[in-house]
């Protein structure tokens, strides 16, 4: 009698798919948080790099009207009276020559901001000088500006605080 030799199909049988599966989706959802606050993370730090880059583009046009090379009236407090002037720019009334001071190459987007149809400036609130911080009201001016996300950080401070 002739001895049939049967051979073992090569590959992984059905359970080893599974139990390999199984294994890669527990990688996977204990990896999306990390991710998620990774995210966020880098979100915040690009929200308080543009409030700094914001607020010192303020200050140094209040500076500016401070050392008088910007035109303003007694009763004006000396910041600008949008975002959009510190791009546009206003005219150096020392320079002989009529140059603009430009304090802010564009406008940039809150980060946190979900409205895609907005403006660059729409994302933001706006304080003026006349208004309280708790009431944070807009005004003839901008003194300070702020996220308008209600969305609170890592840090259990709301972004409009920042």
């Amino acid at each position: 009698m002739s001895q049939l030799n049967y051979k073992k199909p090569a590959g992984f049988t059905l359970i080893e798919l599974l139990v390999a599966l199984v294994l890669l989706a527990l990688l996977v959802t204990s990896a999306a948080p990390m991710m998620q606050l990774s995210a966020k993370r880098n979100k915040e730090q690009e929200l308080k790099k543009v409030l700094w880059q914001m607020r010192d583009a303020i200050d140094a046009y209040k500076q500016a009207a401070d050392d008088g090379l910007i035109k303003k009236s007694v009763d004006e407090s000396g910041y600008p009276a949008s975002l959009q002037q510190l791009v546009m720019g206003v005219e150096n009334i020392q320079d002989p020559k009529k140059k603009k001071l430009v304090f802010m190459r564009n406008i940039p987007r809150d980060p946190f901001a979900t409205d895609s149809s907005l403006s660059a400036e729409e994302t933001w609130g706006k304080r003026s000088y006349g208004s309280s911080f708790e009431t944070s009201e807009a005004g003839e001016d901008v003194y300070d500006v702020y996220s308008l996300s209600i969305e609170v950080g890592i840090n259990q401070q709301p972004y409009r605080e920042w």
